[in-house]
């Protein structure tokens, strides 16, 4: 990929990117299957550039293994590159669990479309209405569909550890979402709600509270209910104050840096999520993910109207703070072009962990990937998962 295409793609996708020694006597392992689940394979072009794209893990300056899923009318193709651990040196299991990340964002709107759906929630309505006992006046207009958009104005959590090291020493601590919210509520408005966007984690957290408040019920046990048990979705699961991950999984790492000036790779497979819960808990396959996307686009989870609020970007006059950009979120998702054609998804980072779901309006073609980046929670984007977005997409738009 040229200098030009990744820098287009950074800039509008977040995920990590690192720098470092190559892993010394690692395996790389690649395999790949077409077709599979599918009337037909992706063109021979496409299968070679996905395969290419994740060939040659793992690698200390990008990621160790990768999982890779493309669907669609347009064919399919899956793949996965690596290994499952850096001790062992297997070949990574194309099956394995990861941490979706902000992924889980998706299906947190998902759930509050449908409760909107069934006049349980009002998009309409002030978030402050269903919890006036947490939001405080200053909060007070803040609606639901703010929330949802990342338009409310509301600025992140405060959370203990600003360094990798102080949050690695911490990573086992739990945290509870009311007081996560509490933390944040009590600073000022970044906005007037509605004038801007900021992507942050704390709309999702008071949404994952808003959906508690108004089935009874907790956050998990409503996803469960409505989305995870009727798309048989059996290998996503909510870890809760479970700081590993239940089942078969390839290890993420996370590059340090040493005392000396140098870097060394630490495995970080086992982080406590409480800090991110209904933005970023979720752990999944590929599999499970790709079944999910399916579902959700063709309406089969949120219908009819408000399947739109997650196809439709706030008012062009809307734009994200601090950058004074477009806005680029709607309620779970994003949009970019790619290949001349507009694709909306999602991605998410965990430590050791990257993740994206994406997919055309049509469903014409799809991709989900994990990718254990060696720095998934970096400034930029990581390089592998550049290259399988432009894989199966196309090189993003410059306009």
């Amino acid at each position: 990929m040229n200098a030009r295409t990744r820098t287009l793609l950074a800039a509008a996708l977040v995920l990590g990117v690192s720098a470092g020694p190559a892993a010394p006597n690692a395996l790389a392992h690649v395999t790949a299957a077409t077709a599979q689940g599918h009337t037909h394979a992706v063109p021979e072009a496409d299968a070679a550039a996905l395969e290419a794209a994740i060939a040659g893990l793992p690698a200390a300056d990008d990621a160790t293994a990768a999982l890779v899923r493309v669907g669609g009318t347009d064919g399919g193709w899956h793949g996965s590159s690596g290994v499952h651990d850096l001790v062992s040196n297997r070949p990574a299991d194309p099956a394995g669990r990861f941490r979706a990340g902000s992924v889980t964002k998706v299906f947190t709107a998902a759930t509050a479309l449908q409760l909107a759906g069934e006049r349980k929630l009002d998009l309409d309505r002030t978030a402050r209405h269903y919890l006036p006992d947490l939001i405080p006046a200053a909060y007070g207009t803040v609606t639901v569909r703010q929330l949802l958009d990342h338009t409310s104005g509301i600025p992140a959590a405060r959370l203990p550890g600003d360094t990798l090291e102080e949050r690695y020493a911490r990573r086992f601590d739990l945290h509870s979402p009311r007081a996560m919210a509490a933390t944040a509520l009590a600073m000022d408005p970044e906005f007037t709600p509605g004038h801007s966007q900021h992507y942050l984690n704390i709309n999702y957290t008071l949404l994952g509270l808003l959906i508690e408040k108004v089935t009874g019920d907790s956050y998990a046990g409503q996803v469960s209910e409505r989305i995870l048990r009727p798309l048989g979705l059996r290998s996503t699961s909510f870890p809760g104050t479970d700081p590993g991950i239940r089942g078969p999984h390839n290890h993420g790492y996370q590059l340090f840096d040493t005392p000396g000036g140098g870097v060394e790779l630490r495995d970080v497979t086992v982080w406590g999520v409480t800090d991110s819960w209904a933005a970023g808990d979720i752990v999944s396959t590929t599999d499970d993910l790709e079944r999910f996307t399916r579902a959700l686009f063709a309406g089969k989870i949120v219908r009819g109207p408000l399947l739109e609020e997650m196809f439709t970007l706030p008012d062009a006059s809307v734009r994200t703070y601090p950058t004074g950009e477009p806005a680029q979120y709607s309620a779970g998702l994003s949009v970019l072009t790619l290949g001349g054609r507009e694709v909306w998804g999602k991605t998410g980072g965990r430590w050791g962990y990257n993740t994206a779901v994406a997919a055309t309006r049509d469903l014409s073609r799809t991709l989900v990937y994990s990718v254990n980046s060696t720095d998934a929670k970096g400034e930029d984007m990581n390089a592998t998962a550049m290259d399988i977005v432009v894989a199966a997409f196309g090189a993003p738009s410059a306009g």
